[in-house]
């Protein structure tokens, strides 16, 4: 599989199988735990032929998923919209059975239907999965991927062309750029490196680079020296052609909720909400962090006991190792761990400067000598931090936030970085689910903002869930 067009007609096809093969082995096996391998039964005085019923069924879902444009190839991928397109597609026809079952007073068995739903709808969303991650591996060889003609100025392409670098999962790959109105035409763009087609302000000059890189979709980026009508007349002919029009403003590090679009005079107005985390969302947080805290706590209460012994018998000195650290709105807290280090760590930090391998403030050192071995064991899988559940339910710490900074960090911050103590720190977050220790500072500065302009209770949960991922594989853990 190659870049351009072609992926997408055959990625099509297979979702087309994949999602009929689910939807007939959740529906037939629905009717053969609830009815075996009779096709009519006798309900309430009707007799339904559930065997037509289940084809019925099964061909409305599978054209269900395709009205509700799951299948489509611009959410294939990345981001959540495809699984919430296959998830509101199955509610819905369920939710239609159910009126349709109730206004006409047709008794349809409630264990056939409660068995072909889940099923259903788990099996479709873990083929959805599987077929993201062959698709993910694709498009790190660089395959099945959109050819991507970038207009725009200068420092808007480069910055354009890096991300979309650093996220080739969403299957976009800058092949060219386009310059509108820039006085000075190079032939390369100094910091993407990427081919400049031209530098004209007509839609037949746009066309022409199109036609010259072979593009399947055009990004209009910040800094375009186009007139709104010749960008709406580019919109048409691109329409023509089949090619993708993509805008894409200079909003960074705003996630999709945080962005509403309003028509206001036939201007497609972007509004970005202020971030906030007041009233019910605070409660809700620390509601959602005592519980889960506690409960974790209890689950894993002998798994602890055994760690603190193996800390205790591996090396002399204390269980556990307390740290001051700088909390939300700068309080200072006393943050728990499990000793994973020698006694006299802190005193030989100065003697390890010279080999430090971090960036900006961390110091990282992947075979740090004050290390026991207990204490390897403990950091490769996180289960030093299992104290830091404490510092939770105490209040100051979350489950989900900003790693905890050092006092010594904090003062060494630049005014931005500073909004990162808005929110409480977490045990886990962006930077613990994007890396852990192999992040640069830049990396986890740009990850913890992004959490503290972003925060959403669903966003804890998938990141949660990314940990537990990230933890079993020991990724980036030293």
């Amino acid at each position: 599989m190659g870049t351009g067009a072609g992926w997408r007609p055959r990625t099509s096809r297979l979702l087309k199988f994949v999602d009929a093969f689910v939807i007939v082995w959740a529906v037939a096996g629905a009717y053969v735990i609830r009815f075996g391998l009779e096709p009519d039964f006798l309900l309430t005085g009707q007799e339904p032929n559930y065997f037509w019923l289940s084809v019925a069924l099964a061909v409305s879902w599978w054209v269900m998923l395709g009205a509700w444009n799951s299948r489509q190839s611009r959410i294939l991928g990345a981001g959540p919209d495809e699984y919430k397109r296959v998830a509101a597609a199955s509610l819905w026809l369920f939710g239609l059975i159910a009126i349709f079952s109730y206004v006409f007073r047709f008794e349809t068995a409630r264990g056939y239907v409660g068995v072909a739903l889940p099923v259903g709808l788990i099996g479709l969303l873990l083929a959805r999965w599987l077929l993201r991650q062959h698709l993910s591996l694709a498009r790190q060889k660089g395959h099945s991927m959109s050819r991507l003609l970038l207009l725009g100025g200068p420092g808007a392409v480069a910055h354009l062309a890096a991300s979309l670098h650093g996220a080739k999962h969403a299957g976009y790959l800058p092949v060219a750029a386009f310059t509108p109105g820039e006085q000075t035409l190079a032939s390369v763009e100094a910091d993407s490196r990427l081919p400049i087609l031209g530098n004209g302000t007509d839609t037949k000059a746009v066309l022409r680079a199109i036609d010259e890189c072979q593009a399947d979709a055009v990004a209009v980026s910040a800094g375009v020296r186009l007139h709104p009508q010749t960008i709406r007349h580019l919109g048409w002919e691109l329409a023509a052609r089949n090619v993708g029009l993509i805008m894409a403003p200079a909003l960074t590090d705003i996630a999709g909720p945080r962005i509403h679009t309003q028509q206001v005079a036939g201007l497609p107005l972007i509004h970005v909400t202020t971030p906030t985390l007041e009233g019910g969302q605070r409660v809700a947080k620390r509601l959602f962090d005592v519980i889960v805290a506690g409960l974790i706590i209890v689950l894993s209460s002998p798994l602890m006991l055994i760690i603190a012994a193996l800390v205790r018998i591996d090396s002399k000195g204390p269980i556990l190792f307390k740290q001051d650290r700088v909390g939300m709105e700068g309080k200072h807290f006393q943050m728990l761990k499990f000793r994973s280090m020698v006694v006299d760590a802190e005193a030989r930090l100065s003697q390890l400067q010279d080999q430090n391998e971090g960036e900006g403030l961390l110091f990282k050192i992947k075979n740090d000598p004050r290390i026991t071995r207990v204490g390897g064991v403990l950091r490769k899988y996180s289960l030093d931090e299992l104290p830091q559940l404490f510092n939770i339910v105490g209040g100051s710490m979350s489950l989900v936030g900003p790693r905890p900074p050092l006092p010594s960090e904090v003062e060494a911050y630049e005014h931005d970085v500073r909004r990162r103590l808005l929110v409480k720190p977490g045990l886990t977050g962006l930077w613990q689910v994007s890396g852990r220790s192999n992040l640069s500072w830049q990396d986890s500065v740009r990850l913890d903002l992004y959490y503290v302009e972003n925060w959403s209770l669903a966003g804890d949960l998938v990141i949660i869930l990314r940990t537990a991922r990230a933890v079993f594989t020991s990724t980036g853990a030293y």
